[in-house]
């Protein structure tokens, strides 16, 4: 799988591939949530990390990563692209390319939990509540030496 860069012309694919993602994953988040989210995500995260994607022969997003400070924050999928090695891809990229060796994960996301396990992280803490002080349970992650 080829990954590319992102540049800011990609961000509304990247926006609607993020909320297709989390309404096909974070069954936790109310639609409240999510609209609360889009314009921090959009405006502010993804000028915060280094992104990564992998695109299709047609040139569309199937799923991207975004990466900062050796710490996977954004690895998010097309619902139609999970389950054929995209988000292998971008997780093994980050980590091999860009130095990831963390990751915070929902608690109430357990699929994420065993994915990330499969690559080799393991929980060594919790928080309470998620970076914008909502009462999401995070687990940190750290890979496995």
């Amino acid at each position: 799988m080829l990954i590319t860069d992102v540049s800011k012309n990609d961000y509304d694919e990247l926006i609607q591939v993020w909320e297709n993602s989390v309404q096909a994953t974070h069954e936790f988040l109310s639609e409240e949530d999510i609209n609360f989210l889009r314009p921090l995500i959009l405006e502010q995260y993804f000028v915060a990390v280094t992104l990564k994607c992998v695109r299709n022969d047609f040139g569309e997003i199937l799923g991207f990563c975004g990466v900062a400070d050796g710490n996977l924050e954004m690895l998010f999928i097309r619902p139609e692209s999970r389950g054929q090695g995209v988000g292998s891809a971008l997780c093994r990229y980050a980590i091999t390319q860009l130095g990831v060796d963390k990751v915070d994960v929902n608690e109430q996301n357990p699929k994420a939990l065993g994915f990330y396990e499969h690559i080799g992280f393991k929980v060594v803490g919790r928080s309470e509540f998620d970076g914008q002080g909502k009462p999401f349970p995070l687990l940190h992650l750290e890979l496995e030496v």
